[in-house]
């Protein structure tokens, strides 16, 4: 059991990790990010204006968007990976993270106004901070999602991958079937094979291939009248899978998981839990 803990822990860090520098590594956010900051120094929003010189204003302001946005971002990554079995939407997951953030940075701003303003907080001030900040944790998550959704989404793709199951094998070692499914051919050349699983990744479906992986732009319930004469059975809202990949099934704290061949695991929900327990149970 203890291992087992370990090793969800350890995927959760490494999963955290790589959205993180998805992130980070991005020019659009950073963008984002220096022309939100100029703006707020210009205009001198909450009393900056008459409050602090420009060069103290824009100090000021880059410090407490650094602060926040970080805070914001971090909160919004980890929501966005723990809240998956709970919400396939990823700007929900991402925004319920944002808002759980605003706690953090209202302490966090108190701070940045005791440097600059020897203020010192209580924190019946720090709480009100928090309350104010609410709409700009919210701010800085849209602006996040927007400019990062796509790379978000390709980056937490590559986390399912990491769960373990039974008889693990290279999805690489799957035939392709004589003809291909519909879906296939949206995908790049170098992708094109045997349809394996399908999933949801906000706005875009990600079609996994015996060769490959590819997020299209297109909602699940019209990638799946795309997947021809393939073999396969839905399981969840946002899950298929090729009947051909299927290992074995799971059980946990009542709750049922399919093994695919490659050891990723997805979650079977209630309405096709009965139907898939009849094909593959």
């Amino acid at each position: 059991m203890e291992k087992r803990e370990n090793f969800v822990d350890h995927t959760f860090l490494q999963s955290t990790l790589r959205e993180l520098q998805a992130v980070w590594r991005s020019p659009r956010l950073w963008g984002t990010f220096i022309t939100v900051v100029l703006i707020f120094a210009v205009t001198g929003p909450y009393g900056t204006f008459s409050r602090l010189m420009p060069g103290a204003r824009l100090g000021y302001w880059l410090v407490l968007h650094a602060m926040a946005w970080s805070i914001a971002i971090v909160f919004s990554i980890i929501a966005e990976i723990l809240l998956r079995q709970w919400m396939s939407s990823l700007f929900v997951r991402m925004m319920t993270g944002s808002i759980i953030a605003a706690l953090p940075i209202g302490f966090g701003i108190s701070l940045v106004d005791l440097a600059f303003f020897g203020t010192v907080p209580g924190l019946a001030d720090s709480l009100r901070q928090s309350l104010t900040s609410l709409p700009l944790c919210l701010l800085f998550c849209f602006l996040t999602y927007l400019t990062m959704h796509q790379q978000i989404a390709t980056a937490a793709a590559g986390s399912t991958e990491e769960n373990p199951g039974p008889a693990p094998v290279k999805i690489s070692e799957i035939k392709d079937p004589p003809t291909q499914a519909p879906i296939v051919t949206r995908l790049k050349p170098e992708n094109r094979g045997a349809l394996v699983r399908l999933a949801v990744r906000d706005h875009y479906t990600e079609v996994i291939t015996s060769r490959g992986r590819e997020l299209v732009l297109l909602r699940f319930g019209d990638a799946l009248m795309e997947i021809g004469d393939t073999e396969g059975m839905r399981l969840h809202r946002s899950h298929w899978i090729a009947a051909s990949h299927v290992a074995a099934l799971k059980r946990d704290n009542g709750k049922l998981f399919i093994i695919a061949r490659d050891g990723t695991e997805m979650p079977v929900s209630r309405p096709y839990a009965e139907a898939v327990r009849r094909r593959f149970g």
